[in-house]
Order: structure tokens, then C-alpha cells, then sequence
């Protein structure tokens, strides 16, 4: 009686003690380095952006249970360097180069509140220069919505990619360059 008593307090501590919980957070922090590097490449740091460190500590849970169970995170790192997302950044710099920052600069486009570009005021242009800002915002939206996409997938995470545009959303409002419009969440366009 005395050996199986003892065998089964084994399995049950060799049960306890095997029970792993791994929480995936969303790395809210990597997140908002990333996109701040991604940013920066493609528009560059004309201006000064203040950098808020936000401390997050993890809350204590006192949890006797946690005392037989250990609890595992994930680490959270960012990855943007996988071609894909090398590729749509540079075709994104190229652009901005090639004429998105003279429409930026005149106002004419702006940041919308979803994370992508909007043509604000199309009567402004002759008919050439409209064509163009369309074209260019087409295709800086495909783009953009290409790389919040393959940023989660390339982070083996498909399910942040509302989360990565909403980061995405906020850094290309704080980064943008003074007298450049942008969506507030209400929809209201707003200048910088």
C-alpha cells in the first residue's frame, strides 16, 4: 500500500510539474521598433519624433497554482528582413522618392486612418498630375497592405496583421512631416 500511495504521488508531481502554459502575446513593443525602422527607411527622419517609453510591467498574478505550473512567453522579435518584405520597402522608398513626397508636401495626399494613403484634394492638379497621384496611391496602398500581411506571416503569425496596421497607423501619423494631412479617428483630416 505504502509503494502505490508513493507512485502516485509521483505521477501526480511528475503531472503537475510537466504542465506548461506558453502565452503568444502580440509584441506591441517590437512591433512599434519595426515599424518605426521600416518608416524611417521609406520617409526618412526629417522630423524629430518623440520617443515615449511606455513602460508595460507585467502585472503579478498571484496564482498558488502557477507556484507547480510554470508559465512560458514567447519572445516577441519583429523580423523585416525576409526578401519579400525588403522588396515591397524599397518599391515603397522608390516611390516616395519619385513623387509621393511632392503630393505629401503639397497636401494633396494624406495618411488615412486605416493605414493607407488617400488623394485629399484632386482638384488642385491638372489633369496629368491627378492621374499620377491615383497611380501612385494605388499602388502605395497595395503595397502597404502587402507588407502588414507579410510582416505577420513572416513572423509565423498571420493573426497580428490587424494589430501590426494599427502600429503601422499611429507611426506613419507620428513620423509624418510637419504640414502633412492625416486622418484623425473620426475621420476629420488634420494637418501635422
Amino acid at each position: 500500500m505504502k509503494k502505490l500511495n508513493i507512485a502516485i504521488v509521483s505521477s501526480i508531481f511528475l503531472f503537475v510539474s510537466a504542465c506548461v502554459t506558453i502565452n503568444v502575446y502580440f509584441p506591441a513593443a517590437e512591433a512599434e521598433e519595426a515599424a518605426a525602422k521600416i518608416i524611417d527607411k521609406i520617409i526618412g527622419e526629417d522630423n524629430e519624433v518623440e520617443n515615449s517609453e511606455v513602460n508595460n510591467p507585467q502585472s503579478f498574478n498571484f496564482n498558488p497554482l502557477n507556484w507547480f505550473i510554470a508559465s512560458a512567453h514567447a519572445q516577441g522579435n519583429i523580423s523585416i528582413s525576409s526578401p519579400a518584405i525588403i522588396e515591397i520597402t524599397n518599391r515603397m522608398k522608390s516611390r516616395y522618392d519619385a513623387g509621393l513626397k511632392e503630393y505629401l508636401d503639397k497636401a494633396v495626399i494624406g495618411f488615412s486612418n486605416q493605414g493607407l494613403i488617400e488623394v485629399i484634394d484632386a482638384k488642385s492638379l491638372g489633369l496629368k498630375d491627378r492621374q499620377k497621384a491615383k497611380k501612385l496611391v494605388a499602388d502605395e496602398n497595395r503595397d502597404r497592405q502587402a507588407l502588414y500581411r507579410e510582416l505577420a506571416v513572416a513572423n509565423g503569425h498571420a493573426d497580428w496583421e490587424d494589430s501590426l496596421r494599427n502600429t503601422f497607423i499611429k507611426l506613419w501619423i507620428e513620423k509624418a512631416h510637419s504640414g502633412w494631412k492625416y486622418q484623425d479617428a473620426q475621420g476629420v483630416w488634420q494637418t501635422k
